[in-house]
């Protein structure tokens, strides 16, 4: 196949990178050997790219091809929760700290021990915690919010944004110290529109996905597939996974035409997307070969494209998830000795974290987020409405 770029496999997690970060174009090629190079290492990384285009998948493949693999993978969206709560979120709380905190909880960084603690949208996090994060990575030391024992914080840091980082640092909404210890190993994780020739695998991805998740399938046509190739992607791979559920939904089990696409993506050839990469007779060839092996009735209708290598393997393949599975859930540490404690409201509070964890990594899609978690979707909105649970 034109443009298949070698699989990078590591021998310590045997880790397929062709199957993680999906894709045929040098761009991706690329992406996938800055990941090989710097996994094993403990330097920090900044991913860098648009919203949309994956970054935390990145992140969990350095995590899943490094030493600590084994060990939690931790995510935390520094956008998303309020600024008061982000340092306890962070760095956990002790017993009466604050009102509500009715027993010691452990923070992000204690979850992650040993492993790996993404930061999301980095450039969001307040100013006041970048001087204390600052300090946990220079000390690797901290304290719970409330307490003065200090926590050892092995962890390896991988943080991402989609904002200019260099230009917060000049307006001076973000910390130049804090900036150059995150930004030793910077990653750009490129936008759809500059790999065209990628999305036919993308989105035979995701009609895989929608197939193993709700037992419908469909078909995307040679001329579908071709001005999926012409369009400017602004919401990056998640647009991507979008279109083909929305589809999905709408023609199940059909063939997909150009007739069917909704009209924002009904470009013509005119429209083709113009990077020094890229050229429009490029890219149709590629399609044209994913055509090449099938017969002349059958290639007017359906884009067969290949199907993911070794599919037996542990599913960490596409750019169409947050993050392949939870981390693992650390028991709260009762200490009986400075008092009793509720069970109700100890368990209760378990259970929020449970669900808020859940939807975080989802992307707060309560569908995926209720199969994390093994309930109905119905049960989990509920739950959601009891404990006041909603997206900031």
């Amino acid at each position: 196949m034109v443009g298949t770029a070698t699989a990078e496999v590591l021998p310590q997690t045997r880790v397929n990178l062709d199957q993680v970060l999906v894709g045929a174009g040098n761009s991706i090629a690329n992406l996938r050997s800055l990941v090989a190079q710097v996994a094993p290492k403990m330097a920090s990384v900044l991913l860098q790219g648009e919203s949309g285009t994956g970054k935390e998948v990145v992140a969990r493949a350095i995590h899943d091809c490094s030493g600590r693999s084994r060990a939690p993978f931790v995510a935390v969206n520094c956008g998303a929760i309020p600024a008061e709560l982000l340092e306890s979120e962070l760095f956990g709380h002790e017993k009466g700290a604050f009102t509500g905190a009715v027993a010691a909880r452990k923070g992000r960084f204690e979850l992650a021990e040993g492993g790996t603690l993404f930061l999301d949208e980095i450039g969001d996090m307040p100013f006041d915690m970048q001087v204390k994060l600052l300090r946990v990575l220079q000390e690797r030391t901290f304290e719970r919010v409330g307490g003065t024992k200090l926590q050892k914080a092995n962890v390896r840091i991988v943080a991402a944004t989609h904002q200019n980082l260099e230009g917060k640092v000049e307006s001076g909404d973000f910390r130049m110290d804090l900036y150059y210890r995150l930004n030793v190993f910077p990653i750009d994780v490129p936008p759809l529109r500059e790999r065209p020739e990628d999305i036919p695998l993308l989105a035979q991805r995701f009609i895989d996905l929608q197939q193993e998740q709700n037992g419908e399938v469909i078909s995307l046509s040679r001329d579908a597939l071709t001005q999926l190739c012409q369009c400017e992607w602004q919401g990056n791979i998640r647009e991507l996974g979008n279109l083909v559920e929305r589809l999905t939904i709408l023609y199940p089990g059909e063939v997909v035409d150009t007739q069917k696409l909704p009209s924002r993506y009904a470009a013509s050839q005119a429209d083709w997307v113009q990077t020094p990469r890229h050229d429009p007779e490029a890219v149709a060839k590629f399609i044209d070969d994913l055509f090449k092996d099938m017969d002349d009735s059958t290639q007017e209708k359906v884009a067969v494209l290949p199907a993911p290598v070794d599919s037996g393997a542990e599913d960490l393949s596409g750019l169409f998830a947050t993050v392949d599975e939870l981390p693992p859930v650390t028991p709260h540490v009762v200490d009986f000795s400075i008092g009793d404690i509720d069970l109700k409201e100890h368990l209760a509070e378990i259970e929020r974290d449970l669900i808020f964890a859940a939807l975080e990594h989802t992307d707060w899609v309560n569908a995926q987020a209720a199969k994390r978690l093994n309930l109905q979707r119905t049960t989990l909105v509920e739950k959601m409405r009891k404990y006041e649970i909603q997206r900031t």
